[in-house]
């Protein structure tokens, strides 16, 4: 008998694959699903958290495989600045290197000390479903109180996507929207939410936004999983291991449709959309667990 029926491995990583990159909260969606459907799924069982080490590390891969040639730039950047003791000025690839290093700090320590007891404590579809309808209220208010430098945008029109964030960022904005990550912790908050909300109000546009808060993910929920992939290949893993294969392979297909969307969507559009989304799914969530 598995724990996961590979029905809910498929469910669960389509799931976790688009709403780990949609900002409506992953962790949030994979708490009240179960309780929906009358699954005895529980988000605090062992069994359960190695089967989302697996989606997790799909995730990670394949933004990794859709950003591969920002890495490789990034890297090389990074790389530079390590030969020559210096950044550069004008290596806005060296930059947004360090930016990424910085951002990344904060919300892995927050992650390594505060995730277990967090968890712990917030793990039920009623914590979910309130913090659902704060993560709303904090896209609204990201919109809301969005600063833009004034004749910046038309000076960078024409440049690439990492001169525009390199000059647009600076490092305590880094550190600032890393830390907003942490909020990822509790059910119903979203990573790439809070992460692109940070950087609305760091003066980055919506497009400029994502990507940032898709590259500043990967390394966060790569190493994440890395870190626990040996509970997958142990003995909490019996049972669980040809579920999350499966579940991995679906996270990663809608990973990779949720990003290309994302993508082209924040070109011309806000994150009104899915803070009205959460908002109303939050309310009527909480609804349905107080009368059930």
């Amino acid at each position: 008998m598995h724990p996961i029926s590979y029905f809910q491995a498929i469910v669960l990583g389509l799931l976790q694959g688009a709403a780990e990159l949609f900002p409506i909260s992953s962790l949030g969606h994979s708490v009240v699903l179960p309780r929906l459907l009358g699954w005895n799924i529980h988000q605090n069982d062992d069994y359960f958290l190695t089967f989302l080490v697996a989606t997790h590390l799909a995730t990670a891969i394949v933004l990794a495989g859709f950003f591969w040639r920002d890495w490789v730039r990034i890297a090389r950047g990074v790389g530079r600045s390590l030969r020559d003791r210096e950044i550069a000025p004008g290596d806005s690839d060296a930059r947004l290197g360090w930016l990424l290093v910085v951002g990344t700090i904060p919300a892995g320590l927050l992650g390594l000390t505060l995730e277990h007891a967090l968890r712990k404590v917030f793990a039920s579809p009623q914590s979910a479903a309130a913090f659902l309808v704060l993560n709303g209220l904090m896209l609204f208010a990201a919109e809301a109180l969005r600063r833009r430098a004034p004749g910046t945008d038309a000076l960078l029109a024409g440049a690439q996507a990492d001169i525009r964030l390199s000059n647009r960022l600076r490092w305590r904005d880094a550190i600032g929207v890393g830390t907003a990550q942490a909020l990822a912790l509790l059910p119903g908050f979203s990573r790439s939410g809070a992460t692109m909300g940070g950087g609305l109000l760091a003066g980055l546009s919506n497009e400029d936004a994502a990507r940032f808060a898709f590259l500043l993910a990967t390394p966060i929920i790569g190493a994440a999983a890395l870190l626990k992939l040996p509970d997958l290949a142990g003995h909490q893993g019996d049972g669980v291991r040809g579920p999350a294969l499966v579940g991995a392979l679906c996270a990663a297909v809608t990973a990779w449709l949720a990003v290309r969307f994302l993508m082209r969507f924040f070109e011309t559009n806000r994150l009104t959309p899915f803070a009205v989304y959460c908002v109303i799914a939050g309310i009527t969530l909480s609804i349905i667990f107080a009368l059930t």
